[in-house]
């Protein structure tokens, strides 16, 4: 009987001796956790949200957690490898308003809004679902970067693509890319293009600062700035520039030639009139051009000039 009550007790303690180990909760400095009571006989609300860098705090029994990144965070738009997100190697194509598709390479910098309402409200509308990774599973947000990543690449990524359609939209290529001018057949008197870059770095930044909260139903993401890095033209395009500058500098070097060849019959045109005017400057320059050891010189025959043998 004694064994036998053992057993239960057993079988009814290793359970709740679980539950309160894996009910104690601690953070590292840069995450947040919002926890969700689990047990058999609790609802699957939001229980409490614990801060960065939290000691061991009781979370409940059996309640999951879902943590969340608490320092700044970047989302990088690069085709460069070494500097791309979990997402991959990609651009933001948009097309000018004159037509050429260019290539968007940037920066997105934020933080999760680290308020507990606002964590809660976020964690209801996107802590509850997955989204598709890279490798075609289904994460949840919480579920590590790769699973931030994916959140962030259905979620917030078309806000981004749509804020550099609008801005880029409005600008001409040269604008934009200034070698762009060369493939134009009326010059482009257009600004500086680091003006135009950082208007549309300011405009992108208010349309998101606009759009996302809109989009994501709250304020859940702060402090957003977006640097945009890079501007380039599709291969085809930058091509026909490169062939169109090889070109100005053959021109150039053509050009350059001619002006010599000119200034050189100038300074020869120059040079014989003095000799008009100055006859004795002529036979003068003759002298001082003759090679060195001459010993005998006789204008008109030029069998009389002599150089000593060595």
């Amino acid at each position: 009987m004694r064994t036998v009550l053992a057993v239960v007790a057993a079988i009814i303690a290793l359970p709740l001796l679980f539950g309160v180990v894996t009910g104690l909760e601690s953070t590292d400095p840069g995450v947040v956790t919002v926890v969700r009571d689990g047990g058999p006989f609790d609802d699957t609300r939001i229980r409490q949200v614990i801060d960065p860098g939290s000691g061991l705090t009781w979370a409940g029994l059996w309640s999951s957690t879902h943590s969340y990144p608490a320092q700044q965070r970047f989302y990088t738009i690069t085709a460069d490898a070494k500097r791309a997100t979990t997402l991959g190697v990609d651009v933001v194509t948009v097309p000018s308003s004159d037509g050429v598709n260019v290539g968007i390479e940037g920066t997105l910098y934020f933080t999760l809004n680290l308020d507990h309402a606002t964590l809660k409200s976020f964690d209801d509308k996107y802590g509850t679902r997955t989204y598709r990774s890279q490798d075609d599973s289904s994460l949840y947000a919480w579920d590590g970067d790769e699973g931030w990543s994916a959140f962030f690449g259905q979620a917030v990524r078309p806000v981004i693509d749509n804020a550099l359609r609008a801005q880029v939209g409005a600008m001409r290529c040269a604008e934009l890319v200034p070698s762009c001018a060369l493939l134009e057949s009326s010059a482009l008197k257009a600004r500086d293009s680091n003006i135009n870059i950082a208007t549309v770095q300011n405009g992108v930044n208010a349309a998101l600062a606009r759009d996302l909260p809109r989009t994501l139903g709250g304020d859940f993401l702060t402090g957003l700035r977006f640097t945009l890095v890079k501007v380039t033209l599709p291969g085809e395009v930058q091509q026909a520039v490169d062939r169109s500058l090889a070109a100005n500098a053959a021109v150039s070097e053509a050009q350059a030639r001619v002006a010599q060849a000119r200034a050189e019959a100038d300074a020869n045109q120059a040079r014989q009139n003095g000799y008009d005017k100055c006859p004795a400057c002529a036979e003068i320059d003759k002298l001082k051009a003759l090679p060195q050891g001459i010993t005998v010189y006789a204008p008109g025959n030029p069998q009389a000039v002599v150089v000593p043998t060595r």
